[in-house]
This record gives structure tokens, C-alpha cells and sequence, in this order.
């Protein structure tokens, strides 16, 4: 009889989700299915004197493609709160929290409650692992993106949710090198195992690998290996002579408009970076 996996909860702003926060995520989703109690813009404001870097919405719409991730609520508990905030229909079983100055309290808050209680250190979110590849779906087509995935964004995560609804999302992220050699000095802000982690810790992506390739057609190894039916872009990534290449290639070239998720605003690496 298979056992009925824990609630776990979390709390926090999740403001620009980076790498170590997504570690945090995925290490409490091996406790249980995993609710994100995520602070308001308000409750930010409250904690830190400044608006979050990314509204509410958009936080919840990037948090809501993390696979690690069951659930999202809306939660205006302070920082230091050394009680669960009261959610609907949310009936947690255990608190996974990060190191902090309130770690007894709350451990001591959840004994009282019946409520499990761990924290998760920094030495259980080192380093990247290789996102474990999902299952291909009978008789769906393959479909390649590739790119940089530098400053990990909204944008990003709906570009893979659009191309994902053509199949089975293999997401080719450029090896540190060739990054180098397209954009220059200063690039990538990530080395390659962490952005491939990025890539790979969203739901609707398949399988993330790093390319093996130079230029433009970096994914070219990756390509005659794994033998994909479409290659898709978005507009500005229109350009390297790929759509020759899918042509010579028999492959599907697929062009995307770069719009946000509707109600988010359109976001950049470049802008975000400042180059």
C-alpha cells in the first residue's frame, strides 16, 4: 500500500528565485509535496524597507513551474514569525525551514502543534545535480531550445511552457566557452552545471543538457544524437544560420513571439544584468 506523502510547508518571499533557493525547494520536496506560503508585496515591504524585485503575481506564476513545487499561497507572515501563518485549505504536517535566529522557537511551536520540523542547511543545498529527466511521452514529437539561461526569469519559464505544448522539451543550455565567445567578457553571470539546473528544475521541461558544440549551433552534437523533430525559437534568437541549418537538417523551425505570461510584465537577462 503506498503511503500518502507528508504536506510540507515553506515560507518566503522568493524574490528572484536563484539556484540556492530552488536547492532549498527541491531538497523539502523530498520530505513530501511541498505548499509555498509566499509572503505579499506588502509583507516584503514590511520585512525589508523596499517592494519586491518581482510582484506577487509573478512570483507565484514562476513558482507554480517549479517542479519541486505542489502548491502556492498567498501568506503575509513576517520574517521572523515564529508561527505557520493560517491558510486555506492548507493543513500542513511539517515545517522545512532555513537557518535562522527563530529556529528554536519554531521547533518548539511546532512540537506543541504536532508538527514535524526541519531545517535544511547549507550543506544539504551544495552544488547541482543533474535534474533527473521525465519520462518522453508516446508518440510526442521532440522539440530543442537552446540558449544561455543566464539570469533565470518569468520569461524564460514561458517561453519552455509554449514550446513545451509541441512535445517533449529538451532544453540545450551554451557551455561556459562558447558564451564567452557570443556575448564577451563578463558572460555568463552562472557557470554551466548551474544554469542547466535552472533549466532543468522546470516542470515543463523533459531533459536540460549543456552543449558540446561552438557558435551559434553550439547543440549540434546534441541535435544529431537525440535526433529532435522541431528546433524553437524565440525572435531573438532568430539569427546563426539555424533556420538554414533546420532546413539542410529536415527539422521543424519554429519562431515564437517573445510576450510575458499574460497579466506579467516582459522581462531580459540583458536588462536584468545591465548589459
Amino acid at each position: 500500500m503506498q503511503t500518502k506523502p507528508k504536506q510540507v510547508v515553506v515560507c518566503g518571499p522568493f524574490d528572484d528565485a536563484k539556484s540556492a533557493q530552488l536547492r532549498f525547494l527541491e531538497e523539502s520536496a523530498r520530505l513530501g509535496e511541498v505548499t509555498v506560503l509566499l509572503w505579499t508585496d506588502e509583507a516584503v515591504k514590511a520585512q525589508t524597507g523596499n517592494p519586491p524585485k518581482f510582484p506577487f503575481e509573478e512570483r507565484r506564476y514562476f513558482l507554480n513551474a517549479v517542479r519541486y513545487v505542489s502548491r502556492v499561497a498567498r501568506s503575509g507572515a513576517p520574517a521572523q514569525a515564529v508561527e505557520l501563518p493560517e491558510v486555506d485549505e492548507v493543513l500542513p504536517e511539517l515545517w522545512a525551514d532555513q537557518p535562522s535566529p527563530t529556529n528554536s522557537r519554531r521547533q518548539e511551536y511546532c512540537r506543541r502543534r504536532g508538527l514535524d520540523y526541519r531545517v535544511i542547511g547549507p550543506e544539504q543545498i551544495r552544488g547541482f545535480p543533474d535534474p533527473v529527466a521525465r519520462s518522453a511521452q508516446p508518440g510526442r514529437k521532440k522539440v530543442f531550445v537552446t540558449g544561455c539561461y543566464d539570469w533565470f526569469h518569468s520569461g524564460h519559464v514561458r517561453f519552455f511552457e509554449e514550446v513545451s505544448a509541441y512535445g517533449d522539451l529538451y532544453v540545450i543550455v551554451g557551455h561556459d566557452a562558447n558564451i564567452r565567445l557570443l556575448k564577451g567578457p563578463g558572460h555568463p553571470l552562472l557557470p554551466q552545471e548551474e544554469r542547466r539546473y535552472l533549466a532543468g528544475s522546470i516542470r515543463y521541461v523533459t531533459q536540460a543538457l549543456i552543449s558540446t558544440g561552438e557558435g551559434w549551433l553550439d547543440a549540434e552534437p546534441e541535435i544529431q544524437r537525440l535526433k529532435p523533430d522541431i528546433y524553437a525559437v524565440n525572435e531573438d534568437g532568430d539569427k546563426g544560420g539555424k533556420r538554414e541549418y533546420c532546413a539542410q537538417q529536415g527539422l521543424e523551425y519554429l519562431v515564437l513571439k517573445r510576450l510575458p505570461a499574460p497579466g506579467l510584465p516582459r522581462r531580459s537577462s540583458t536588462d536584468l544584468r545591465g548589459f
